[in-house]
């Protein structure tokens, strides 16, 4: 990165262009890649599927999504983003367009994990964006590009009245399928749309930070421990936001009884904060420090989590009276939705806050280090879907998914919270066995 103010001012159209066009396409990514969210409902009632099969659907699509981050973006440091993120576009064309085609449970899941290759597009961005920024600004640069996290709700809002509207024969005698087919058929045609737009928008003379370095050089940086536990972090905020994001709906659908529809604009309330405040978080990592905002994240989550596990029921007293129920705990959608909503404010500003720690430690490896977050993050996305779902068959309790989640910030919190008291007591050796407060005892 160049540091020379001058240069900088000239190049600041450019950046601009690669920010918004990156954060637009990652955008479109991220509506294709979650998908099957809103459309897992249609689907599970057309091919019969049980609430486990179904979740397998998300999770193959997130699989694919996390396998490649770590290789696309040091592709994307050696060989610049815009090549690696115009081809990952015209690439996920193809699936999308097979989705819409499917005709049996075994198709849909091939062509759900290939088109969830969408999902590593966020590596290549993160690389391509650190590369264009200086260092002062890379907190809120990194946490606008993520906030096209919000794709996650462009099907809860287009899908329902999508599906409603399109005919189920389609158009043009079955060109153009209808019903939920439609939308990864429209999904197809926009990204085409949006690889020639990045191709042509975005400046010619890239820039690539990795270009000449050995690929073994690239990966030297994974061997630190802090790349891992930054992963666990993102697990925490990112994947369990990709989980929730397509566990929702069927959640509302199948606690609350409400139609998909509402379902789906409800998700929507949780998907906008996690996402949408993402540069809120940037900022506040930039003027606060990171590890400080992961404080509150973690704390936020824990809050709220703690709150959703919890049954609904009551205790029974026996008394000599006879019996007596008291301190009986309903859970009302409208409470839900709030705590949800809770959740995707930490979430949102904790996605910034962990990727504003890898350009400060590791400022020439932003795509391997970056990459490697995000594949981690981004699989217990895959790995949370099967595990919300296994954890409610074993229970029966729904509010199992939030007791899964709460586990997992409070691992990520712990391990974070013994490292800062690791780092604390390194920089004061002379007060490391002592556990008195010294002077005025007032």
């Amino acid at each position: 990165m160049v540091h020379d103010p001058k240069q900088l001012e000239r190049e600041r159209p450019e950046r601009l262009r690669v920010l918004w066009l990156s954060t637009l396409a990652f955008t479109l990514m991220f509506a294709v890649w979650l998908m099957f969210g809103v459309l897992g409902v249609p689907i599970r009632k057309e091919f019969g599927l049980t609430d486990v099969q179904l979740s397998w659907i998300s999770a193959v699509a997130l699989l694919n999504g996390s396998l490649w981050r770590l290789l696309a973006g040091i592709l994307a440091d050696r060989y610049g983003g815009r090549l690696v993120f115009t081809l990952m576009l015209f690439f996920t064309a193809i699936p999308a367009y097979l989705v819409s085609r499917v005709g049996s449970y075994e198709e849909l899941l091939l062509y759900a994990f290939l088109v969830g290759f969408a999902g590593n597009s966020f590596s290549v961005g993160i690389a391509w964006n650190s590369a264009w920024f200086p260092k002062e600004q890379q907190g809120f640069a990194l946490g606008v590009f993520g906030a096209g996290n919000v794709g996650a709700s462009v099907t809860k809002f287009i899908g329902p009245a999508l599906i409603a509207s399109v005919p189920a024969s389609g158009y043009l005698g079955g060109l153009i399928p209808g019903g939920w087919r439609f939308i990864p058929f429209l999904y197809a045609v926009l990204l085409v749309f949006m690889g020639f737009v990045l191709w042509f928008g975005t400046p010619r003379q890239d820039k690539r930070p990795g270009q000449g370095r050995p690929f073994l050089e690239m990966l030297r940086p994974l061997r630190y421990i802090r790349v891992w536990r930054f992963s666990l972090y993102y697990v925490v905020v990112f994947g369990a936001y990709v989980a929730l994001s397509a566990w929702l709906p069927k959640y509302y659908v199948d606690v609350f009884g409400l139609p998909l529809h509402e379902a789906a604009l409800l998700t929507a309330l949780f998907i906008f904060p996690a996402s949408l405040l993402r540069p809120v978080g940037g900022y506040l990592s930039d003027r606060l420090g990171a590890r400080r905002v992961m404080y509150w994240t973690f704390g936020i989550i824990l809050l709220a989590s703690g709150v959703l596990m919890m049954p609904e029921g009551h205790i029974v007293l026996y008394t000599k009276a006879g019996t007596k129920e008291v301190m009986r705990f309903t859970m009302n959608v409208w409470l839900f939705t709030a705590l949800v909503f809770l959740i995707g404010v930490g979430m949102g500003i904790g996605k910034a806050a962990v990727y504003k720690h890898i350009p400060t430690y590791f400022p020439k490896d932003v795509g391997a280090v970056g990459g490697l977050v995000g594949m981690l993050g981004a699989l217990g996305g895959f790995f949370l879907p099967p595990l919300f779902a296994y954890a409610q068959a074993w229970t029966g309790l729904p509010q199992m998914t939030f007791f899964v989640l709460f586990v997992l910030t409070l691992l990520a919190f712990l391990w974070m919270h013994l490292t800062v008291l690791k780092l604390l007591q390194a920089e004061a050796q002379h007060l490391r066995n002592e556990f008195e407060l010294k002077g005025d005892p007032r």
